[in-house]
Order: C-alpha cells, then structure tokens, then sequence
C-alpha cells in the first residue's frame, strides 16, 4: 500500500510521539507493565488509523470521452438542479460526494480536457454537509473545458476538521479524467456542476470511488 506524499510529515510525527511517549511511561513507571501494553497499543491504533487516512490506493479509470468519473471517495450527498453563481453563473445539475475520515482523500479530475480557470478561497469551516459549505467555507474552485467544448466545474470544499487544501493543476494544462489533481485532509466534500441534460449515474446516499465509479455522462 503507498501513502500520499501529503501525510508524510504527518505519519513520522505520529510515530515518534508515540514511540516518546512509550519511552517516558517506562522511564517514569519502569514497573507498570500494564501500562506499557497500554501506551504501546494506544500509539500503534493512533498511528494505523493515520496510515489508513493517507492511503494512496492504484486505481484504474474506464475509458469514455464523455464519462465523468468521482472526483473523490465518498458518499453523494446531493443531486439536485441549482444555480453556480461564482464563475459559470447558469443553471447546472449540482452533484456532491462527502468524505469522512475514513475515506481515501485523494481528489481526481472528473473528466479530461484542458483546464481553464483556477481559484483558492480563504472561508469558514462549517461542517462539509452544512448548505452553505459550498459557498462560505475555504475551498479551491476549478474549471476544466471538455474536448466538447462543455466547462464542468468542481470545488474541494474543506469541512470542519479540514483545514489544508492542496491542489496540483494550474490553467492551461491538459488533464484526463482519473489522474490524480489534489488532497483534503481530514473530513471534506467534493461539488461537481454538470449542464442540464447530463445522465447521471448515482443515486444520494451511493458510496463511490475516486477515479473509478461513473457519476455521469455528458
């Protein structure tokens, strides 16, 4: 199993904290062996558990010049029409997937094409599933135009444990759909914003993986 790049910093810590704070009960109870199990097994669950959060599983992407695949792993949390008023400013089928901590959190590109605007916000950290997450929390917002001519936007949205976004792409790069574009740490949300008339191929409350399960198809 490979771990992202992102949690390396944050896996030593864990380890050496764990593996100090070990250390310091025996020095200080040398004879509570009880509690060196203990502490011992206390560090070892902590650090699994942050393994397990930056996991970087291989996966790979059907094909299909119309497919728009997860961005993210996670549960969908909303389908429904709205209008996106910070940059395509018309109508659009809004779909959202929810990542709890248990989640691979590494983002994805939803389909292939040339990417066409990029913009990071300073916001709020309401939890990921509040209404108004999608428009006040701290959030990166990307445009990729499909070779179609159709602009799909999506937005990694940052929830209330979440509080460092990272994004890789920048505008006028070529991407295809599934490659690898970002990572939120800790629980979060992913929006994609589809045209009307886009067949979507989730139902709320799907468990879907990044890269791999088709949302939709334009």
């Amino acid at each position: 199993m490979r771990f992202h790049r992102e949690g390396y910093n944050t896996i030593v810590i864990t380890g050496v904290a764990a593996l100090g704070l070990l250390i310091i009960v025996i020095l200080l109870f040398p004879d509570a062996v009880a509690w060196h199990f203990i502490t011992a097994g206390l560090g070892i669950i902590f650090l699994v558990a942050i393994l397990q959060f930056f996991r970087h599983p291989g996966r790979l992407s059907p094909e299909g010049g119309r497919l728009v695949l997860a961005p993210a792993d996670g549960k969908v949390v909303v389908i429904e029409e709205t209008t996106e008023t910070e940059y395509l400013k018309d109508r659009r089928i809004q779909v959202s997937i929810f990542m709890s901590p248990v989640n691979v959190h590494v983002n994805r590109c939803p389909v292939s094409g040339r990417v066409k605007h990029v913009r990071y916000f300073q916001g709020k950290y309401l939890v990921a599933w509040h209404p108004k997450s999608s428009t006040e929390n701290e959030r990166t917002t990307i445009v990729i135009e499909h070779g179609s001519g159709v602009e799909v936007l999506f937005r990694q949205i940052a929830g209330a444990m979440a509080r460092r976004i990272r994004w890789y792409l920048k505008e006028g790069q070529e991407v295809s759909a599934g490659e690898e574009m970002g990572f939120i740490k800790f629980g979060s949300r992913m929006d994609v914003f589809l045209p009307p008339g886009t067949k979507i191929n989730v139902t709320l409350g799907q468990k879907v993986r990044g890269g791999e399960t088709v949302l939709a198809e334009l």
